[in-house]
């Protein structure tokens, strides 16, 4: 990760989120669960859109804003996290880590 290293609780939730679709690929495609997580994401993150805005019209006018922002939020973090298992690639495939 970058420099500004999330806070516990952020991690927590993250690995509870990616234990899940670790669990799910016991029983499903892992390229399933991939698009199944990447769609919960963008469905979430409509609604955290939605709750900030307050209405229909003020998230169609912050629509744009929005899609820059987590675009460049995803595209970040996915950068670091292909960078970390590059780096760490062989102990990442032995544990059987996702």
């Amino acid at each position: 990760m970058s420099n500004n290293t999330p806070d516990p609780a952020f991690l927590q939730r993250a690995n509870a989120l990616i234990n899940l679709s670790n669990d799910q690929c016991d029983t499903a495609d892992p390229n399933a669960v991939g698009a199944s997580t990447l769609f919960a994401a963008a469905r979430f993150n409509a609604f955290i859109l939605a709750r900030a805005t307050g209405s229909a019209e003020n998230m169609q006018q912050e629509k744009e804003r929005a899609l820059a922002y987590f675009t460049e939020q995803f595209r970040r973090m996915m950068s670091e996290n292909l960078e970390d298992f590059a780096r760490n690639y062989e102990a990442f495939m032995k544990s059987g880590s996702r």
